[in-house]
């Protein structure tokens, strides 16, 4: 008689990932906290890995995006018929097809050409500032590094070229992006903790990341990030001037790499420390994530209490930002919580045209995504039902085009289109 908990042979894959996660979860029980917590960091690690590596193959390898002609043409800003005359003239390369003749979709790098040639490109001109945009609360679990890696990503699908900067010990956005971020980077040689460690060095080449996303380059964060804390805070205590150039740090390795981007976006860690005030040195416009709670909405206040000090002591050591905008965002909303609504509202009354009028809905889609260390943007098929699919990239994409709003009007060769498109 077969024993009913026997596993079935198709139980055999299942059966050697949960041995492949528990392989070190027994090897040892001690009473040293030391071991103690080295050994779940290990084992949490392996988790990941597993996860990881079944979501995207043992290389972690991400596939470049791609858009069928109908898409891509709305992304150029011109007609699919303007892109087959370009395509039969020369002016582009021949698409590429199937076996039976169809049209290949076009990659993100294909339509940035595209842009090029049609001098559609919405880049910044020249002489006008690079835009560098904190994504910043000091509180966790609002949406912060959601919000980050999405607004990048929808930036460099628009056209711009974008640098993520993962500001956070904890990597998150690093993840999202493919790497394992201690396991695949060397602190000091690959992640922002390099630079601000050994500033005379500068911002290197090996620091700044190819992504899949064309456009798209990723300044990445590890654990080893978080010495950054302790050892900046060790310059400030020797004087002001020390001081000034600890704060400053930050914001002068950006500036040293902001001609080759429109757009940086900084995604700090969820608390006050020396990182994240530099952080707030060196943005020039910010984005206050916060979900329609009480608790969410009271911590936020503190947030900006805190944010408001915190500019006070930095313009004592010359740190002081100068922020062309400070805009708060309702993240991970739900239609159906009625506090949800009710605090939503009376958000909306105080803050007025500080809060950005979309709201960043909460998504099995988005949850889906990042369980797959992806987002939404990155899908080529819904994971969740199409109605809830398509929502969420409508949501998404209205947070993410007023903020990109936001930032062109402080870009004075962009005024004339905006006053043409009636956003000005």
């Amino acid at each position: 008689m077969t024993n009913p908990s026997s596993p079935s042979p198709s139980d055999g894959e299942d059966i050697a990932y949960d041995e492949q996660l528990s392989a070190t979860a027994d090897a040892r029980v001690s009473l040293d906290p030391d071991e103690t917590m080295e050994r779940i960091f290990e084992q949490s690690k392996l988790v990941l890995d597993a996860i990881r590596n079944e979501s995207m193959g043992e290389t972690g390898g991400r596939a470049e995006p791609t858009y069928p002609i109908s898409r891509a043409a709305e992304l150029v800003g011109r007609s699919d018929s303007m892109i087959r005359e370009a395509e039969k003239s020369g002016r582009l390369p021949e698409p590429k097809r199937t076996e039976n003749g169809r049209r290949v979709n076009y990659t993100l790098s294909a339509i940035n050409h595209m842009r090029q040639v049609f001098g559609t490109a919405p880049r910044r001109a020249p002489d006008e500032k690079t835009a560098i945009l904190a994504v910043q609360n000091f509180k966790g679990g609002v949406g912060k590094s959601t919000i980050a890696v999405n607004l990048a990503q929808y930036l460099a699908i628009k056209g711009y070229r974008v640098c993520l900067i993962d500001c956070d010990s904890q990597a998150t956005s690093t993840s999202m992006f493919g790497y394992r971020p201690d396991l695949d980077l060397d602190g000091e040689a690959d992640t922002l903790y390099g630079y601000l460690r050994y500033p005379e060095e500068g911002v290197t080449e090996r620091m700044i990341k190819d992504t899949h996303f064309d456009g798209l380059k990723l300044i990445p964060a590890n654990l080893d990030l978080y010495n950054a804390e302790y050892e900046l805070a060790a310059i400030v205590a020797k004087g002001r001037e020390e001081g000034g150039l600890a704060f400053n740090r930050l914001s002068a390795g950006i500036q040293s790499i902001s001609d080759r981007f429109d757009i940086v976006v900084l995604d700090p860690p969820p608390a006050l420390g020396m990182v994240s005030l530099g952080v707030l040195a060196a943005a020039n416009a910010m984005v206050i994530p916060v979900p329609p709670t009480i608790v969410d909405f009271s911590s936020t206040a503190s947030f900006v209490g805190m944010a408001q000090e915190s500019m006070r002591i930095l313009s004592q050591f010359r740190a002081k930002p100068i922020f062309n905008f400070v805009r708060l965002v309702a993240s991970k909303t739900t239609e159906n919580k009625g506090m949800h609504k009710t605090v939503l509202r009376i958000m909306q009354r105080v803050f007025g045209r500080s809060m950005i009028n979309a709201t960043l809905k909460e998504s099995a889609e988005i949850d889906n995504a990042s369980a797959r260390f992806k987002t939404v943007y990155e899908l080529d098929k819904p994971i969740s039902k199409r109605d809830v699919h398509d929502r969420c990239l409508a949501s998404l994409n209205a947070v993410c085009g007023e903020i990109e709003l936001e930032i062109r009007k402080t870009w004075p060769s962009h005024h004339e289109a905006l006053l043409q498109e009636n956003l000005m």
